[in-house]
C-alpha cells in the first residue's frame, strides 16, 4: 500500500470513528431533548386530568424543578467527569434522567412527581455538556464547529419526538405513559457503555498515556496534547479576571443576556403548547407548534454560524433576539393558523440559536486564558432565567393573565437584545491572533 493510500485508510478510519461517537451522542442527547420537552408536551393533558391536583402555579413551578436540576447538572459534571471519566459520567446521566421519568410516572402527588423532575433535570444537564466534550475530542478539526451544530440537532429533534409522543400515545392512554417511553433510553444504556470509547482528554489528564496511546492507534486519532493541570487559586484567578478594570460591566452584560435568553427558551419549552390552547387553537395544533419550532432550532443551528463567521457574533445575536421577541409577541395575536405556522416556525430558528449566539460573542471576546471561565460562567448564569422562566408562565396563568405570557417572554428577549448590543458597543477587545476557537457554535444551552 503506497503512503498516500495509507493516510487515506487512517484517516477513513479515524472519520468513521468520529462518526461512532458522533451517532452514540446524538442518540443520547435526543433522548435528553425527549425528557426535556416532554413536560410542556403533555402538560395540557395533566392540568386537565388533575389526577395530581395540578395548578397552573404549580405546574410552573415543577417546570423549574428540571431546569433547577440542570443547573446542579451543569455546573457539577465538570468535576464529576475529571474524577470519573466523560463516558462513565454520560453512562450514569441517561441512566439517571431515565429512571427520574419511571419515578414520575409513578408518582401519586405532586412531591415525588416534582422529585422526579429534579433528579431528571441533573441527568440532563451533566449530559449535555459531557457529550459535546465527547466529540470535540473524536471531531476532525476542521470539523469542530460543524460537528457541535451536528450534535445540537439531536435536541430538538427529541423536542419533536416529544410532540409525537403526546400526540399519539397519551391520548388513548394517559400522560403517565409518555413518561414511561422516557424510561425506554435504559434499553440504550448497555450500548452506550460498550461502544463508545474514553475521552483521550481525560485519559491524558489522568496520567494513563499508554492507555490513551493505545486508544488513539487502535482508532487513528490525534492524541492530545498533556495541558497543564490547574490549581483551585488559578480557577479563582480567571473568574476574578472577568471583573477586573472595566472587564466587570462587560460579564453583567453578557450574564444579563444569557438569563434573559434562557428564560425566553425554557419559559418558550414549557408553556408553547398550554398558552397556544389558551389562546383557541386546538391540542393537535398546539402540539404542531412544537414541531415546527424544534424544527426551525435545528435550522438555526445549522445557520447561526454561518451567519455570525460573516456579520459578527454579537450583531446576529442581537438581531436574532429583536426577530425572537416579535415572533414570540405575535403569537399572542389570533392569526390564521398557516400564517401562525410561519411565525412558530421562525421563531424557533432565531430563538434557540440567539442564545448561542451569547456564547459566541463570550468567547470571541475573552482571551484565550480566560475564555472557557467566561463561557461557562455565562452559560451558569444563565441557567438561573432557566428555573425563571417555567415559573414565571405558571405564575402568570395562575393569576388569569395568560394572555400576557407572550409578551413576557418577547420583554425577556428585548433585555437580552440590549443587553448583547450593549456590550457588544463597549468591548474594546478584539479576537485574540492566531485564535482557532470557532466563531459558531461554541456550547449549549
Amino acid at each position: 500500500m503506497s503512503p498516500s493510500s495509507s493516510s487515506f485508510a487512517l484517516s477513513a478510519r479515524g472519520s468513521r470513528m468520529a462518526l461512532l461517537v458522533l451517532g452514540l451522542c446524538w442518540l443520547a442527547v435526543l433522548f435528553d431533548g425527549l425528557d426535556m420537552f416532554i413536560y410542556g408536551s403533555v402538560l395540557p393533558h395533566m392540568l386537565a386530568e388533575k389526577s395530581l391536583g395540578l395548578t397552573p402555579d404549580r405546574a410552573g413551578d415543577l417546570g423549574s424543578y428540571a431546569t433547577f436540576g440542570m443547573l446542579i447538572g451543569a455546573l457539577t459534571a465538570g468535576t464529576i467527569a475529571d474524577r470519573v471519566g466523560r463516558k462513565k459520567l454520560m453512562v450514569a446521566c441517561v441512566t439517571l434522567f431515565s429512571l427520574a421519568s419511571g419515578l414520575c410516572a409513578m408518582s401519586n402527588g405532586v412531591a415525588v412527581f416534582g422529585l422526579g423532575r429534579t433528579l431528571a433535570g441533573i441527568g440532563l444537564g451533566g449530559l449535555l455538556p459531557t457529550a459535546i466534550s465527547m466529540v470535540s475530542d473524536y471531531a476532525p478539526r476542521a470539523r469542530a464547529a460543524l460537528t457541535i451544530g451536528m450534535l445540537m440537532t439531536a435536541h430538538h429533534a427529541g423536542g419533536i419526538l416529544s410532540a409525537y409522543v403526546a400526540l399519539w400515545i397519551v391520548e388513548p392512554l394517559g400522560w403517565r405513559a409518555a413518561f414511561w417511553v422516557c424510561v425506554v433510553p435504559l434499553l440504550f444504556v448497555p450500548a452506550l457503555a460498550r461502544f463508545m470509547p474514553e475521552s483521550l482528554s481525560f485519559l491524558v489528564a489522568k496520567g494513563r498515556t499508554e492507555e490513551a496511546r493505545a486508544l488513539a492507534g487502535r482508532f487513528e486519532v490525534e492524541l492530545p496534547a498533556v495541558a497543564g493541570k490547574k490549581a483551585a487559586g488559578d480557577r479563582w484567578n480567571a473568574l476574578a479576571n472577568l471583573f477586573r478594570g472595566g472587564e466587570w460591566t462587560q460579564t453583567l452584560l453578557y450574564w444579563l443576556a444569557s438569563f434573559g435568553g434562557l428564560l425566553l427558551v425554557y419559559g418558550v419549552a414549557t408553556w408553547l403548547p398550554t398558552l397556544m390552547r389558551g389562546e383557541g387553537y386546538e391540542l393537535g395544533s398546539a402540539l404542531t407548534f412544537v414541531v415546527l419550532f424544534n424544527l426551525g432550532g435545528i435550522v438555526g443551528m445549522l445557520v447561526a454560524g454561518r451567519a455570525a463567521d460573516r456579520f459578527g457574533a454579537p450583531r446576529i445575536s442581537s438581531l436574532w433576539f429583536a426577530l425572537t421577541a416579535a415572533g414570540v409577541f405575535l403569537l399572542s395575536v389570533h392569526m390564521p393558523l398557516a400564517v401562525t405556522f410561519a411565525v412558530v416556525f421562525l421563531t424557533g430558528v432565531f430563538l434557540n440559536s440567539a442564545q448561542v449566539m451569547i456564547y459566541a460573542t463570550v468567547s470571541i471576546r475573552s482571551t484565550p486564558d480566560s475564555r472557557a471561565t467566561a463561557v461557562g460562567w455565562t452559560s451558569g448564569m444563565g441557567r438561573f432565567g432557566a428555573v425563571f422562566g417555567p415559573w414565571l408562565g405558571g405564575q402568570l396563568l395562575a393569576a388569569g393573565n395568560g394572555d400576557w405570557g407572550f409578551t413576557a417572554f418577547a420583554v425577556a428577549g428585548l433585555s437580552s437584545m440590549v443587553f448583547i448590543g450593549i456590550a457588544a458597543l463597549r468591548s474594546s477587545k478584539q479576537e485574540a491572533p492566531g485564535s482557532d476557537t470557532p466563531k459558531g457554535l461554541v456550547t449549549a444551552h
